[in-house]
């Protein structure tokens, strides 16, 4: 086995070669916000909430799809990263519709989570009120688009895991949004399989159980953990 050497935010890391940044950050103790990550799916850095700073460079690197090289020096929480972090938080908040007291993640929700470790009490930039839809076409569940932040945890599930891939990421820019099957209601796609998949990794309350009101969406850490471990054994079942 190989091993890596690498100082982060002034702690010497000794991981195996091939690990990424965001592992042997969490390897020594020290925890970065991130919003899209999820063990057991790829990675795919959309949320830009773990950059770091790497010595000799002025770029950022998100560390999720980052890997650790020898004698790396790293920094995690610099003044620049955090007002970086904070600014994330707000844009995410003021491009979207996120009325948390009648949500249905409210008190459970990752995004409110990381507003307050952040240190956001208001935004300091203007609220766009974009018109979004909901879905309520599928028996089961229901999608706000309102609550979307575009983590596309629910694409990579669907199609890593349940391997149905329902979800995909339509249109661009400020008109882009989730959409299941070929733009069609959720309800109308016969390749969705009911599992849930989807919901259980919404980190907001953008997918959702019908029948929730608010404060009732609820995340399961042992179905997450099975959730997991289904992608290279057996099928995970709601």
């Amino acid at each position: 086995m190989n091993i890596c050497s690498l100082r982060i935010d002034d702690r010497e890391v000794a991981v195996q070669t091939g690990t990424s940044l965001l592992d042997a950050i969490r390897s020594a103790g020290l925890n970065i916000p991130t919003l899209c990550h999820l063990d057991g799916l790829s990675a795919v850095a959309a949320c830009r909430l773990c950059l770091v700073e790497l010595e000799g460079t002025d770029k950022l690197q998100a560390a999720c799809v980052s890997t650790v090289k020898e004698g790396m020096r790293v920094k995690t929480q610099t003044p620049k990263l955090k007002e970086i972090r904070r600014s994330v938080i707000e844009l995410l908040f003021t491009e979207g519709n996120h009325i948390c007291a009648v949500c249905v993640a409210n008190g459970h929700c990752e995004l409110q989570n990381l507003a307050v470790e952040v240190g956001m009490d208001h935004s300091r930039m203007p609220y766009r009120f974009p018109e979004r839809s909901v879905d309520l076409s599928h028996h089961r569940f229901g999608l706000d688009h309102n609550r979307c932040i575009l983590c596309t945890r629910c694409v990579r599930v669907c199609d890593e895991v349940e391997g149905a891939h329902v979800w995909d990421v339509g249109w661009r820019g400020e008109h882009c949004r989730i959409i299941s099957g070929l733009a069609e209601p959720w309800g109308a796609v016969q390749a969705c399989t009911d599992c849930g998949k989807c919901v259980e990794v919404c980190p907001t309350g953008a997918l959702f159980n019908k029948g929730q009101t608010s404060e009732e969406k609820q995340g399961h850490p042992e179905r997450l953990k099975a959730l997991v471990e289904a992608r290279t054994h057996q099928r995970w079942q709601p």
